[in-house]
């Protein structure tokens, strides 16, 4: 199959044509020609109002809820919305039941997959059952496809056992994930401990809890002399804490959620329990912080956390209510519209380029005779999402109905194209 993209602004610092206006032609998933203007016959012909194209983007933390949860998601709906969201390559967390712990479920999800249109990377868990008491087979879940080690939604409360992993993980050159909690502290907590869960009623988790846990890792990262990435980071000291960490070249990296950066707790007085979510969405103030860290280069990476829950998980007293929401999707709109001064080379680098430096995934360059795998954009363009038009299964977010910038044409990838 032969298609032509015209007058695409490639966006992309390896590629010799990054930052012009190029007619690219793709021919049986390999690139043919980049010129100024091409005039082939193809079997489809895109054009687009401020089309950019960039290597396929990564999200690096996201939860498909296969096997075990399929009436939240499987590992087809999590690909189409992936696919939708721009996605060519999605790490899936290992809280699936049963968990990520061993070979045969990391083969499982490598398995299925190759039949599907964006590559789903398997994050294996680090202790068994992910319940942080016995390292999990982590060697054997490398040779089976394991991109990286986490226990996602529980992060890792004991130090010994994380000392353990971000040793063992140094035979094979791998990095481990964690979400900075410190479960002890704040243990009942609903929101972001403040005047608004005052005000609310509510109890608050302090942002302490992220700090210790940021801090201590650090010091088990430098013992180690290993690589780890926190993910889903809130807090203006963690950041602190991370920047100090890198200058003191330790090879530790962060990403941030696009809600985190979108909302903030006082986007709560209405208890809608589609911003309940783990960590905490914070004050405005720290909001604002996140957004400078995000531009001056401290945030390695974007990461959804989508994480998807069906009708009854979600429509019920807030308590009870379960923490996350669906981001693949939305993921770009929402950076765009909370940080417009972010230019797409600065977005390409958190979503593409830093994801596959940090786990040693190739990087696709957008040049002649090589393989097609990129995702187009048109930043400038307006979008509304509805709950008719999410490819999830689950309608769990809190950017339905609003006015967004920026929207996601499509992806090649594996040879197929996927058109919104």
């Amino acid at each position: 199959m032969k298609i032509l993209i015209q007058q695409v602004t490639i966006t992309d610092p390896s590629s010799p044509f990054n930052g012009t206006k190029q007619d690219v032609l793709i021919e049986s998933g390999v690139i043919k020609d980049i010129q100024p203007a091409i005039s082939a016959e193809a079997d489809k012909v895109i054009t687009g109002n401020q089309l950019h194209l960039s290597p396929g983007w990564v999200d690096v933390f996201a939860h498909f809820a296969d096997p075990g949860y399929e009436y939240k998601e499987t590992l087809e709906t999590g690909a189409r919305a992936a696919a939708a969201g721009g996605y060519t390559d999605v790490f899936v967390i290992p809280n699936t039941k049963p968990v990520v712990d061993s070979k045969t479920q990391a083969e499982y999800i490598s398995q299925k997959s190759r039949s599907l249109p964006v590559t789903v990377h398997p994050i294996g868990a680090i202790s068994k059952g992910a319940e942080g008491k016995d390292l999990a087979e982590m060697y054997d879940m490398r040779t089976s496809g394991a991109i990286a080690f986490s226990d996602g939604l529980n992060p890792i409360q004991s130090a010994g056992l994380l000392l353990k992993a971000l040793q063992y993980v140094k035979a094979f050159d791998g990095t481990v994930i964690q979400i900075p909690d410190d479960k002890s502290v704040g243990a009942n907590g609903l929101m972001h401990e403040g005047i608004i869960s005052t005000r609310l009623g509510l109890p608050g988790k302090p942002m302490m809890a992220e700090e210790l846990l940021v801090a201590r890792d650090i010091k088990l990262v430098r013992y180690a002399n290993s690589k780890l990435h926190f993910t889903g980071v809130t807090a203006p000291k963690s950041l602190e804490y991370i920047r100090r960490a890198k200058e003191a070249g330790l090879a530790v990296t962060c990403s941030v959620t696009p809600y985190h950066l979108f909302f903030s707790d006082e986007d709560l007085m209405e208890y809608d329990t589609n911003l309940k979510v783990y960590p905490p969405l914070r004050t405005k103030s720290d909001v604002e912080i996140l957004r400078q860290a995000v531009l001056d280069g401290t945030i390695d990476c974007i990461a959804s956390h989508h994480m998807p829950h069906e009708y009854d998980s979600k429509v019920l007293e807030f308590e009870y209510a379960k923490n996350g929401m669906i981001g693949l999707e939305t993921s770009y709109s929402a950076i765009k519209t909370a940080l417009p001064g972010l230019s797409e080379s600065r977005w390409v680098e958190l979503v593409s380029i830093n994801p596959r430096k940090i786990f040693g995934l190739e990087c696709p360059v957008i040049k002649k005779d090589a393989p097609a795998c990129f995702t187009l954009f048109e930043p400038g363009v307006p979008v509304t999402f509805t709950t008719a038009s999410f490819r999830s299964k689950s309608k769990n977010s809190a950017f339905i109905d609003k006015s967004l910038q920026g929207t996601v044409k499509g992806i090649f990838n594996k040879e197929t194209l996927i058109l919104n």
